[in-house]
């Protein structure tokens, strides 16, 4: 099953295990997210992954807030 998060981010059964991924790579949205945390920027993010943008890396920081906010109840489902 593939599940359209997103305009940049799916995650597909077929693709990472269904885990949430960028759509046309094989590129883990939690990588993304664990570089950030780490303390990479976005240039270095883009460095490392090419066909990634600034665009996908604000998709990833949106997923996750909206993703969090459903956690603890903050956000409506």
């Amino acid at each position: 099953m593939r599940i359209e998060i997103n305009k940049d981010i799916i995650a597909d059964d077929e693709i990472c295990h269904g885990k949430p991924v960028f759509k046309g790579t094989r590129i883990m949205v939690s990588i993304v997210l664990e570089m950030l945390e780490a303390g990479c920027n976005t240039r270095e993010i883009v460095k490392a992954y090419p066909s990634l943008t600034k665009r996908h890396i604000k998709s990833a920081l949106g997923f996750a807030a909206n993703l969090m906010g459903r956690r603890i109840g903050l956000v409506a489902a």
